[in-house]
């Protein structure tokens, strides 16, 4: 019985990185064996056992063989005979495709794996690889992550998850697989290098002919063109693509990354003839955005803050033009005067639009610091001191508003009169 450190840990320590976990395969070994040893067993669709010492995964090598569409039409098989290289053989990528024997520290590369670290290129084990549409998914993210490190899609591969595409595959994909993979690379996955860009993973799946599959709201946005004064980028896709960079850089949250890929859908469905003018998109993306995260099961509280941003993003751009009472209602939209990051997501996420345009990178942006002010000025304002007048029941909250836009005029009025005295 042999044991190999596999994978993720092999690649990045090759690569300088930090080893997160470290996976292992064991060969020669039986289910009872691995038990007799200690082990305790954890697969539930195949051999794997956590060691009793450090809990690191075992994996019993094995093969794999397609049985039906999708990433779940796998028949495997695991038994003392299967080898080490037969194990690699199943793998996604070459540079995944690496093993070290645990007693010698021999490296087991039969695929070029290291040959392709050092050539810094994904490129696929065997042509089995089209047989799971996940890979497309993974590889797109893997390209993304180690962009920074100068690695690009071999073409070969790039044409094979074009074929498992046209092939049909990629529509047996359930949503909360395709949200998994691409929560992961928005996020990028808790240990993304300096210079990570996540639009990587998109500009990937489109440039595979996935996205128009597994995301064709977004996909649609590509081609769109903006008023260059506006937006010297033009193309609409390459905007969004912008923005969540722009959430990256900032070490903005998830939900804001979400709602800034999101937020400009509705440019998709502005009528050809009136481009490059998008009026209304803000209301034609509310439905997309829906739709969008319905599909492919976006957890709620991500679907409600890009249904806001996207319905509301052109309103906090113009904050400061706004008069009090309208300025109220907008601040109790983006839920200013309720518990939560909410009301500072919305504004970031429209931060990431602002700065998600060619040459705006690190523009200012006056609406969040105005937004943040109007904010806690109307908040002044409690309910208990309308209480305090005699209003009562359900006269309490309209009373509440029109004390808070009352408030607001007279702060409004007051920076205007105090801009004029600085001029």
């Amino acid at each position: 019985m042999k044991r190999y450190l596999v994978g993720g840990a092999i690649r990045d320590e090759l690569l300088a990185l930090p080893v997160v976990e470290r996976d292992w395969v064991v060969v020669g070994a039986t289910p009872e064996r691995m038990l007799a040893a200690g082990f305790r067993p954890v697969g539930k669709d195949f051999p794997v056992f956590l060691h009793p010492q450090t809990g690191e995964e075992h994996a019993l090598a094995r093969t794999e063989r397609k049985s039906g569409p999708g990433y779940h039409g796998f028949v495997f098989h695991a038994g003392p005979e299967v080898t080490i290289e037969d194990d690699l053989s199943r793998r996604d990528l070459t540079v995944n495709a690496i093993a070290r024997d645990d007693d010698t520290g021999e490296l087991i590369d039969p695929y070029g794996g290291v040959a392709d670290l050092r050539a810094r290129l994904l490129r696929h084990v065997a042509p089995a690889f089209a047989e799971d549409p996940v890979r497309v998914l993974r590889v797109a993210r893997f390209a993304a992550r180690f962009a920074p490190l100068g690695f690009a899609v071999a073409p070969q591969t790039l044409a094979l998850m074009g074929a498992i595409v046209t092939a049909g595959e990629v529509d047996h994909l359930v949503p909360e697989r395709v949200w998994k993979e691409t929560e992961r690379a928005l996020s990028g996955d808790g240990r993304a290098p300096a210079g990570y860009r996540p639009s990587v993973f998109f500009r990937t799946l489109r440039a595979c002919g996935a996205l128009a599959r597994i995301m064709p709201e977004l996909d649609a946005l590509f081609g769109v063109p903006q008023p260059v004064q506006y937006h010297p980028e033009i193309d609409a896709g390459d905007h969004v693509m912008r923005c969540i960079d722009v959430a990256q850089d900032l070490g903005f949250a998830l939900p804001v990354r979400v709602a800034a890929l999101l937020h400009d859908l509705g440019k998709a469905a502005t009528p050809r003839q009136q481009w490059p003018s998008h009026k209304l998109h803000d209301r034609r993306g509310v439905p997309l955005v829906k739709g969008f995260c319905e599909r492919l099961r976006v957890p709620r509280a991500y679907r409600e803050l890009a249904v806001v941003v996207a319905r509301e993003h052109l309103h906090v751009h113009r904050a400061g033009e706004l008069r009090a009472g309208t300025l109220l209602a907008l601040l109790q939209r983006l839920r200013a005067f309720q518990r939560g990051d909410f009301f500072e997501q919305a504004l970031n996420a429209c931060l990431c639009d602002a700065r998600g345009r060619l040459g705006c990178e690190h523009c200012d942006y006056p609406p969040v610091p105005y937004l943040r002010q109007a904010a806690a000025v109307a908040a002044q304002v409690q309910a208990r001191q309308v209480m305090g007048e005699g209003v009562s029941g359900a006269q309490v909250g309209s009373a509440l508003r029109r004390a808070r836009a009352q408030r607001l005029a007279a702060w409004s009025l007051a920076r205007r009169g105090h801009a004029a005295g600085t001029e």
